[in-house]
C-alpha cells in the first residue's frame, strides 16, 4: 500500500494521527524466533501515544499468531483484533492487534498489524537493536556544551556545580543538564536499582540523595554507555529540577 510520507490525517478535536511509510527494515524476534521481518512497515505517530510500528500480514509469520477473543475499540481508529503470539511453548498473551476494517481516518492501517513492543524479545532497525520504542524521526536530541554555571541544590546543600555541563536539547522535554562527574558530589549520593531505557540516548542508572541520614530516591541519573547518536553525555551526572 502506497502512503504519502508526509500523510497528516486530522482528527476530532486536539488528537492526531500521523501515518507514514518507514524506509527502514524492521524485524521482531520472540523466542529465538523472527516473527517479524519487514522493508516496509508503517510508522505511526498518535497523540499521547508513543511511535508505533504496523506491519504488513505478509511480512509477518501468522503460523506464529494465535486469535485471540480480546477486542477494544479506539474512536480514532475502530474496532482492534487481538492475536497470541506462541513460538514452541511461550506464548505471549494478546501481544499483537490490528484494526482489518479501519474507520476512514485511519484507512493505511488495513492489512497490517502491530505488536507490544514489551511483549516481543528483540526489536531492530536494520542491524542494530532498538530500545523502548521506535525512533520518531520527527524527535531530536542536541547536545551543545556550555560555560553557563549549573548547579544543583537540595535542602540548602549544593550537590553539583559545573561551568563545563553538556545541555540537552530534546523535542517535548525540558532541557536537562550533564555535569561531569568530577564536578558532582558523588559522596552525596548513592547507587540505586532503577534503570531506564531510552531509545534516543541508551540504558541510564540511577542514584538517590542522602544528606544527614534523608533519601531522596532516583534524584540523578547518567548514561554511562550511551548510544553513539550522544557520546557527550558519557559518564555525566543530571538532576531532576
Amino acid at each position: 500500500m502506497d502512503v504519502p510520507p508526509t500523510s497528516v490525517l486530522p482528527i476530532v478535536g486536539r488528537h492526531r494521527l500521523h501515518i507514514e511509510q518507514s524506509p527502514k527494515r524492521v524485524r521482531v524476534e520472540f523466542a529465538g524466533t523472527v516473527v517479524v521481518d519487514s522493508f516496509a512497515p508503517l510508522l505511526v505517530l498518535e497523540s499521547t501515544y508513543l511511535p508505533v510500528y504496523y506491519f504488513p500480514f505478509s511480512d509477518i509469520r501468522t503460523e506464529f499468531l494465535v486469535e485471540s477473543s480480546h477486542r477494544t475499540v479506539c474512536p480514532y481508529k475502530g474496532e482492534a483484533r487481538y492475536w497470541h503470539v506462541q513460538v514452541g511453548e511461550r506464548r505471549s498473551e494478546n501481544a499483537a492487534w490490528a484494526y482489518l476494517e479501519p474507520i476512514e481516518s485511519a484507512a493505511a492501517l488495513a492489512g497490517h498489524a502491530a505488536f507490544y513492543w514489551d511483549r516481543m524479545d528483540r526489536w531492530l532497525e536494520e542491524d542494530e537493536e532498538v530500545i523502548r520504542h521506535p525512533r520518531d524521526p520527527y524527535h531530536r536530541v542536541d547536545v551543545v556544551q556550555s560555560r553557563r554555571t549549573v548547579e544543583a541544590v537540595l535542602a540548602g546543600r549544593v550537590l553539583a556545580r559545573s561551568n563545563s555541563a553538556y545541555f540537552l536539547f530534546e523535542t517535548g522535554m525540558p532541557t536537562r543538564y550533564y555535569l561531569p562527574k568530577q564536578d558532582v558530589r558523588m559522596d552525596l549520593l548513592l547507587e540505586s536499582r532503577t534503570r531506564t531505557q531510552c531509545p534516543y540516548k541508551g540504558s541510564a542508572n540511577y542514584w538517590s540523595a542522602v544528606l544527614d541520614g534523608k533519601t531522596w530516591a532516583d534524584m540523578a541519573w547518567s548514561y554511562d554507555d550511551p548510544l553513539p547518536e550522544c557520546p557527550r553525555i558519557k559518564e555525566h551526572v543530571s538532576f531532576y529540577a
